[in-house]
């Protein structure tokens, strides 16, 4: 790609509000429609709208909530700042704006879920099984500043095998349902935005990473 020059920043601003903006659009979209573990088909059975919450890391990794939440949530907001002030000195030295762009997407993924944790617990009410949640309800939200759950949806179960009709798989590949699925993993847009810039990172912006 092109040197970023004066535009850089502008642009990378404008990648992190546009995934911010589609990641926080489908998150309130789904606490305001859809209760805890209700799907939507979206592609046939190998795409599908699964409602759940976490308390950790991107995919559903690290749950827990108390003193490590709170870890959690500091420790994703200074990450987020650390990632602001690379973006721009690396705007001001006139690099690619590759680089830029894929320090862009980890970053607004970083911010979709900070929003998450940040707000949702104050803003929403519960979500449940039998009901969905409401925007700014009477008795307040579920949960203190720093410690709202992050809401994934996106769900792939490309291949879904019982385990009798895939008995020579070893027994690990199968989850507590006797499946094996393919994606398992529930996530978010802000989460496919972190994965999709890393890897771009490591793909096509190795000869940079490797002269840090």
């Amino acid at each position: 790609m092109k040197k970023s020059g004066n535009h850089g920043l502008l642009w990378s601003f404008l990648v992190m509000f546009v995934v911010l903006l589609l990641d926080q659009i489908l998150k309130i979209w789904v606490k305001l429609h859809m209760t805890i573990s209700e799907e939507i088909p979206v592609f046939g059975s190998w795409f599908k709208l699964l409602f759940i919450e976490n308390e950790g890391m991107a995919f559903g990794w690290m749950g827990g909530g108390g003193i490590m939440k709170l870890i959690l949530s500091l420790f994703r907001i200074v990450a987020v700042v650390v990632l602001l002030v690379i973006i721009v000195r690396l705007s001001k030295k006139n690099i690619k704006f590759g680089v830029l762009f894929g320090l862009a997407l980890i970053t607004a993924g970083a911010m979709g879920n900070i929003i998450d944790s940040v707000f949702y617990g104050r803003i929403f009410s519960e979500s449940t099984y039998q009901q969905v949640a409401t925007l700014f309800p009477d008795g307040g939200g579920y949960a203190g500043w720093l410690h709202g759950r992050v809401v994934d949806m996106l769900y792939f179960p490309i291949i879904d095998v019982a385990k009798e009709n895939a008995s020579w798989l070893p027994n690990f590949f199968f989850g507590p349902d006797g499946h094996f699925i393919f994606f398992r993993p529930i996530f978010n847009f802000a989460d496919a935005a972190i994965t999709v810039g890393v890897f771009y990172m490591v793909l096509f912006q190795w000869k940079w990473l490797k002269s840090l």
